[in-house]
């Protein structure tokens, strides 16, 4: 009796050890993601009264757990009963972070022209109604993106534990489900709360040359640097992750010029399909534009 238990204990350090390298592969894969996601956050979550930040950040953050809620049960469902589902979400998700990461540098090289009344609402004065009505729609839309983001990481990980047992799927796509969540919505409190903290700081000084308040006006200084700078990171890593996707998943691709570093390749084929993928969009709005 003893050995037995002694064996199920052993057989479940067994489980627990490959659950670990399992999800330490699936985190080093969805990682990309996680940047654009923490980047699109923090975007998301800034612009608003210092009192609203955490407020809005945190029905984001429910709403990104309610995503994952409706999302791994259908993930787990699709790959016990059509795991090919799996692979060709995957490839369409990569379709999408390829458009998203070109859109996004074609944004940067070729600004988009806002229309007037688009310009004139930037200086409107707003009620307190009006703002909260902007808030909740603000925060819509930050969940739906969210969602869109979610299923992404939540099939890139399950595509790392394909072919292992359900049991293990389900487990391993859900800690990376929770750590994404907690790990994204947690850094990006704090970026978002920086500036506050530097202003508490600066406050609280009482020399003018102090260590204090030179921390502080860094802190302050440092935030729209900080969100510029995760959304070029995020950007690379779109591109990145992307082109991972279609090279693991395509063969001719994962056969096609074999000479080239794997970042190197990845993130060519993500931008040079990303690209093909936003002409084809663009020029599908220009007809629907005229029609």
């Amino acid at each position: 009796m003893a050995s037995g238990f002694f064996v199920l204990l052993d057989d479940i350090a067994a489980i627990m050890d490959d659950v670990a390298v399992m999800s330490k592969i699936a985190a080093k894969k969805t990682a990309g993601i996680l940047g654009d996601d923490l980047a699109v956050n923090a975007e998301k979550a800034s612009g608003f009264a210092s009192s609203r930040e955490l407020p809005v950040l945190w029905a984001i953050g429910k709403g990104s757990f309610i995503n994952k809620l409706i999302i791994l049960p259908i993930a787990f469902l699709l790959s016990a009963f059509f795991p090919l589902a799996i692979k060709i979400i995957l490839v369409l998700g990569g379709l999408f972070l390829a458009y998203e990461g070109a859109e996004k540098i074609y944004e940067y090289l070729f600004p988009h022209k806002h229309k007037h009344g688009e310009t004139e609402t930037q200086f409107k004065e707003y009620t307190e109604e009006e703002i909260l009505t902007l808030e909740k729609d603000k925060i819509k839309s930050a969940i739906v993106t969210d969602f869109i983001l979610s299923v992404e990481i939540v099939i890139i990980a399950l595509g790392t534990v394909i072919e292992k047992s359900l049991s293990s799927q389900i487990i391993v796509v859900s800690i990376i489900a929770v750590l994404a969540t907690i790990g994204v919505y947690g850094i990006v409190a704090l970026i978002v709360r920086m500036d506050e903290l530097g202003y508490k700081l600066i406050e609280h000084s009482t020399k003018e040359r102090s260590l204090t308040k030179m921390i502080g006006k860094l802190l302050v200084q440092a935030l729209p640097k900080v969100i510029k700078s995760l959304a070029v990171i995020g950007t690379i890593a779109l591109l990145l992750v992307a082109g991972g996707i279609f090279v693991h998943n395509i063969d001719f691709l994962h056969h096609l010029f074999p000479q080239l570093p794997t970042i190197v390749k990845d993130i060519s084929l993500g931008l040079v399909i990303g690209l093909i993928v936003l002409g084809m969009v663009n020029a599908f709005k220009k007809i629907i534009g005229k029609k």
